[in-house]
């Protein structure tokens, strides 16, 4: 029985809409990774949700004339319908505003406190000054004073990788309105991230396999861990359970920490919706495996500070108070892998919504479909290095290599099919090239599988390219528009031809699940293919009067499978619609109107 997989995929951000340099680092490598872990016999268990905690939606709130979670309500809706359009096939796609998640983020904080590795200490805060209002590291930005890059964060230099703390920046400003924070001393619990340095730094040693940019940045803030503050001063977050602090109006825990305890939370209530309270633990012992997706900007949270917490809840640090032991939860595994991708750019900036660098989810799937934007992400995106995106390469890729190549091989396979026999034709006495071909889309499986395995989308997905490239040229050798005094070997052409067109269609499953199905039925099968995510409005489990809209799936019903089979002789065919529609060249010199390109 092949091992359980949880999949689990970066909280996005609940204060606006998610652009496509967001889902080409969280989205789409997640869903092609489970979406080929599933066809190839694996239980998967993909969660993910809105990030809805913290000083910036509160912000935001404010700008757009709302309650904080009216602003929460909003764009979590927003985002769930943008990430099923993408087919994101999560098994539960929630929100860290729920009474689950609430309970589960004290439960795992009060392990941690029972076993020693939680301190309370006094630090100096920021604060705006002209507001009041607790100002979160993320959202101070001044020099780095290990580095001297200008554009440190309060919690950690994108440049150097260090952790700070806000009152370490030279000339310190906020970046909601530019002013100076002032520092205040304030009292706040903080993680003894040294307590796990040294059980870190023997675990990441195992860990061979990861892509090298995230082990290197990983194993180099080792000797930078600090105690961090898992509080501020709030109104808006997840309460402490501690006498003395549960009932105090400006202290939660700060949004980093309940977030990451999100994969946790969130296999707990899909647990829960399925009826069996218990059905998560599958997922987080051995010999389950856990991946997981992200930029990597946050790749310290991942590799470093969510696996301490794994390691002080099961009380298995570098030390841990007498008798310390596992907590509610018992005894969870650390991720297998921590996959993360660079940065999708655009004409060498980083996306970003103030800066006006940024095309949104929703307007790109409007114009274009989801299956386009999955496959550029998945053949030249940010998977190893940053990479920028310009509509010139997207209109290539889409018309010389969707359109052109896999399009026209389907296109023409199945109409010579169906106007010459009606049907999937008989093969007889097949050639040389005929198995030559046929071999070559078998033994593609174990190529492109092993790279999906690996998360090697761009590796995966030329393989996969590869078979479709030579099929279209066994057409153009074979001609069988030109056998029309040999019809059985037309047949045993054309039905070489549709065999590979169904392995090529497997191949192609995880990066394209939408044509897929169309594919499907093109060559007469019947069913769900390849599932697609639904969007449920949901009471939340712990307070019935909150509704709010899930993403989940039945993917179980599904029957693609990663293995070639053959296809039936004699199924009806139909006449078929193009699969990708070319676009005007014209587009990679303008963009479209609503992201034009600035000349």
């Amino acid at each position: 029985m092949s091992a359980p997989v949880l999949t689990a995929v970066a909280w996005p951000y609940a204060n606006g809409p998610r652009h496509i340099g967001h889902v080409s680092g969280f989205g789409v490598p997640s869903d092609v990774f489970s979406r080929y872990m599933r066809m190839s016999g694996h239980r998967v268990l993909m969660v993910s949700g809105t990030d809805e905690h913290g000083t910036p939606i509160s912000v935001q709130a404010d700008k757009e004339g709302m309650t904080t979670r009216e602003l929460a309500d909003k764009y979590n809706r927003v985002i769930a319908e943008d990430l099923q359009g993408l087919g994101l096939s999560y098994d539960l796609f929630t929100r860290t505003t729920t009474g689950n998640h609430y309970k589960v983020v004290q439960d795992l904080f009060l392990a941690l406190w029972r076993n020693g590795y939680v301190q309370v200490k006094t630090q100096m805060g920021a604060i705006s000054p002209s507001t009041g209002r607790t100002l979160p590291d993320r959202y101070i930005e001044g020099t780095c004073p290990i580095c001297g890059y200008d554009g440190a964060r309060g919690d950690q230099c994108d440049n150097c990788g260090n952790q700070l703390d806000p009152i370490d920046l030279k000339n310190p400003r906020s970046r909601i309105n530019g002013e100076t924070p002032k520092f205040v001393e304030t009292e706040h619990l903080f993680l003894d991230l040294p307590a796990f340095a040294e059980t870190m730094g023997s675990w990441l040693s195992t860990k061979t396999e990861w892509r090298p940019n995230v082990l290197k940045f990983s194993q180099n803030l080792l000797g930078d861990m600090r105690p961090r503050a898992i509080t501020r001063d709030l109104d808006w977050g997840v309460p402490v359970p501690l006498d003395g602090w549960r009932d105090a109006p400006m202290k939660r825990f700060y949004v980093w920490f309940d977030a990451v305890i999100g994969y946790l939370s969130a296999s707990v209530e899909w647990a829960r919706r399925t009826g069996d309270a218990d059905a998560w633990k599958e997922f987080w012992t051995d010999p389950a495996q856990g991946y997981y997706f992200m930029g990597k900007d946050n790749i310290v949270f991942h590799s470093l500070i969510w696996p301490s917490l794994l390691l002080g809840h099961n009380g298995a640090g570098d030390r841990v108070a007498p008798g310390g032991e596992p907590g509610a939860f018992g005894t969870l595994n650390l991720p297998t892998e921590v996959v993360s991708s660079e940065f999708l750019t655009m004409s060498g900036s980083k996306f970003s919504t103030s800066r006006g660098t940024v095309i949104y989810v929703r307007d790109f799937l409007k114009q274009f479909g989801p299956d386009t934007l999955r496959y550029f992400i998945s053949v030249a995106g940010p998977e190893n290095q940053d990479t920028d995106f310009t509509w010139d390469e997207f209109v290539r890729r889409t018309n010389f290599e969707l359109a052109n190549e896999w399009g026209n091989l389907v296109n023409r396979s199945v109409s010579m099919a169906h106007k010459n026999v009606g049907a999937v034709p008989r093969p007889t006495a097949p050639t040389a090239a005929d198995e030559q071909l046929k071999a070559l889309a078998r033994a593609a499986f174990d190529t492109v599988g092993d790279n999906l395995r690996r998360s090697r989308f761009k590796l995966a997905a030329s393989e996969a390219m590869r078979v479709v490239g030579a099929a279209n040229k066994y057409l153009s050798d074979e001609e069988p528009w030109k056998r029309k005094d040999d019809l059985e070997r037309r047949d045993t052409i054309l039905h070489t031809a549709l065999q590979v067109v169904s392995d090529a269609n497997t191949l192609l499953t995880p990066f394209l699940p939408h044509s897929a199905q169309k594919v499907h039925e093109l060559l007469g099968g019947k069913g769900v293919w390849a599932a697609q995510p639904e969007l449920r409005e949901v009471d939340d489990l712990d307070e019935p009067s909150r509704r709010y809209p899930i993403l989940t799936g039945d993917y179980a019903d599904e029957t693609a499978r990663w293995e070639s089979v053959d296809i039936e002789v004699g199924r009806p065919l139909d006449k078929p619609a193009p699969l990708f529609a070319k676009l005007d060249a014209e587009l990679g010199e303008t963009g479209p109107d609503w992201a034009p390109i600035e000349k």
